[in-house]
């Protein structure tokens, strides 16, 4: 499939590729983990299906991947350098004339790829995707998603009948141990007990659903009689219909609320409207320049891969993988910071943004610059000294050492 590129280009892709696309996968699959682990609670707690926890989990997918995608670049770029500089291998390409930017030919290639990804997702695909998922948490929350029943609990509908289930089977499709409370405008009361019931859908009236009831009684509260004495009526029955409105559930708000559920076009129009409020013109850019920066930033992550993966002659010190998850983390939450403080006007976007950003990208140049071309020359180098005395230290107090003036044990010779 490749084999029009050199096979030194071959190589490096292969050693690229596969812990790229194993920290991809390990990054999102950790997101998702504990983002499940709430949903699950969350969805219990509402009495909702198990079937929207996934539902949720997918509209996340795009969110998460474009954070897990730079990551992964940059340790898939990193952890096949440092193989190459720990082998020996890099000092033999070195000899024979290949610099490093003749080596990080595939990996831009790579680079350019990821980005072109990275950009339809932040751009389009994860504000839509965001949405739906707030979309499904509000109809959980509402009960539109058939949640607004809960197991051993009372519930309210129509502000006229109160509802207690002991327990649902077949994904809520049979009900046991049916306990309902029903008063009307002429303030007669029923009290309703059945062994099992159903929820059957009215075909004429979409507002109104029908509890069928099997197995149980009826007691009806018809007031006081002439006497002043209560006169209950009771009646069982083997099969009874109780009509039940459903209450009224309000409409879904539209995309747009929030400035993370606009695309592209949308950011470009409000953020540079004069029409638009200053807050929300404010709220446009910040949220374009943060979702570009962390785009252009993937342009430097080979270098800082390199600058990080080659550990000092005669060590193979893993200080620099810890490093670079750090400094992108780091990155990370200084641009949602200066992101919040430009949203609110308080900063101009290009300086809480660009800012941040032209400082860590000459912090990375300069780190490429000092491995790539400065003989001997170390990105870490004193980060790596200190970790390595940190280290024989740790290594000495924890070592064994034989008790003074006691000299070792030899079993006899026989």
């Amino acid at each position: 499939m490749f084999n029009f590129l050199p096979s030194i280009d071959r190589y490096i892709f292969r050693l690229t590729i596969v812990p790229m696309l194993g920290v991809f996968a390990l990054a999102a699959s950790l997101l998702l983990l504990d983002k499940m682990l709430r949903l699950f609670d969350f969805v219990a707690v509402e009495g909702g299906p198990v079937a929207v926890v996934f539902k949720m989990l997918g509209a996340l997918i795009p969110e998460y991947a474009s954070l897990a995608i730079p990551l992964g670049l940059l340790l898939g770029v990193l952890l096949a350098f440092r193989k190459l500089a720990t082998s020996s291998e890099l000092d033999t390409m070195r000899a024979v004339g290949l610099s490093y930017n003749r080596l990080l030919r595939v990996p831009y290639a790579i680079t350019l790829v990821l980005l072109a990804v990275n950009v339809a997702l932040v751009f389009y695909i994860q504000p839509v995707s965001r949405y739906y998922y707030e979309q499904m948490e509000y109809d959980l929350r509402s009960g539109a998603l058939g949640a607004s029943i809960k197991v051993g609990e009372f519930t309210t509908l129509a502000d006229r009948m109160a509802l207690r289930i002991e327990a649902s089977e077949d994904d809520g499709r049979r009900l046991m141990g049916i306990f309902a409370r029903v008063s009307n405008s002429e303030g007669q009361v029923l009290s309703i007990s059945a062994r099992e019931g159903a929820f059957l859908a009215t075909s004429d009236d979409p507002d109104t659903i029908i509890l069928r009831l099997t197995e149980g009684t009826i007691v009806q509260d018809k007031g006081l009689d002439e006497a002043g004495e209560e006169t209950p009526r009771v009646l069982s029955f083997s099969r009874h219909d109780l009509p039940i409105d459903l209450p009224a559930i309000e409409e879904f708000r539209a995309r747009g609320d929030e400035t993370r559920e606009f695309i592209l076009p949308e950011l470009l129009r409000i953020g540079w409207s004069a029409q638009a409020p200053p807050s929300q013109r404010d709220a446009s850019q910040a949220s374009f320049n943060f979702r570009l920066v962390e785009i252009v930033m993937m342009l430097l992550m080979p270098l800082l891969a390199v600058a990080l993966a080659i550990p000092p002659k005669r060590s193979s010190s893993a200080l620099g993988v810890f490093v670079s998850i750090v400094m992108v983390v780091a990155y990370h939450k200084v641009n949602e910071y200066g992101e919040d403080i430009a949203a609110l006007g308080r900063v101009d976007p290009i300086i809480a943004l660009w800012g941040p950003f032209f400082l860590f990208a000459a912090l990375i140049i300069w780190m490429y610059y000092r491995v790539a071309y400065v003989p001997g020359g170390q990105a870490i180098g004193a980060l790596e000294t200190a970790f390595a005395k940190l280290t024989k230290r740790l290594g000495k107090l924890f070592k064994r050492r034989e008790r003074p003036g006691t000299a070792p044990q030899y079993a006899p010779a026989e």
